[in-house]
């Protein structure tokens, strides 16, 4: 893996500043204040539910509190995606599991004898402990193991991917994609949506209708995409990659 540590860093330490807000039809013993905080862009909403039910549990009633939905702007918000994607928030314990499925899931792309398999049950903790308590030096750590691959092989086996298009009702785009070309080159960011989202690409000489986003940044279409996977993927080892509609002028 390319020491780049710099990237990783300035994308751990990425936030995303929320308001928590009750809705409106919560009853509640006097005005519910709303709750700010700036989230880790690359964690999960569902570890920070414990601080947002203290907050709210001021003007509730116990027995109101036992569950907690999260919205935005009047639609619900699927839990099983990384921070900005949440719907009824599970256990600690259902999301661990399913990080780690998907940790699973991404070593299997990327490696033909999977790394993961080979660690320790401690460094599986260690990866969940590091990401639930924002420790980045404790997560990479070991998930510096999973990035790295033979030099001869110039990458992973296949980029772990997903895109997602808010356009669509379909929940991700997902399929198998080699770094490398057969003639050796570097497939890049542009490559990858050329063949799988070709819509999200503009013509030449047509209009841009898309933004393709990254971490909350639209990276050059000729980046490599093993470089993007090695420093940007989220810490499922997944590329999460958003096809926005281009704001009008």
């Amino acid at each position: 893996m390319t020491d780049d540590k710099d990237v990783l860093r300035d994308v751990w330490f990425g936030r995303i500043p929320t308001c928590f807000t009750l809705y409106q039809d919560e009853i509640t013993e006097r005005e519910a204040e709303p709750y700010y905080l700036l989230l880790p862009r690359v964690s999960y909403l569902t570890l920070v539910t414990d601080k947002v039910k203290k907050h709210f549990q001021k003007v509730l009633r116990q027995e109101d509190v036992s569950e907690i939905w999260f919205e935005y702007e009047g639609t619900p918000l699927k839990w099983s995606f990384p921070e900005k994607d949440l719907l009824h928030c599970p256990s600690k314990d259902v999301v661990e599991a399913h990080f780690m499925s998907c940790m699973k899931e991404a070593d299997a792309l990327k490696h033909k004898s999977q790394v993961i398999n080979e660690m320790q049950k401690k460094d599986h903790k260690q990866l969940w402990m590091g990401l639930q308590n924002d420790r980045f030096d404790q997560f990479w750590a070991i998930n510096r193991k999973l990035m790295e691959y033979p030099p001869e092989e110039n990458g992973f086996r296949y980029i772990p991917f997903r895109i997602y298009q808010t356009t669509t009702e379909r929940p991700f785009i997902q399929k198998l994609f080699r770094p490398v070309a057969a003639d050796g080159q570097l497939h890049t960011l542009g490559d990858l949506l050329r063949e799988v989202c070709p819509s999200a690409v503009a013509p030449e000489d047509g209009e841009k209708r898309s933004q393709v986003m990254i971490h909350g940044i639209e990276p050059m279409l000729e980046t490599p995409l093993q470089w993007l996977s090695e420093h940007l993927s989220y810490p499922d080892n997944f590329l999460h990659i958003s096809i926005v509609p281009q704001a009008a002028d």
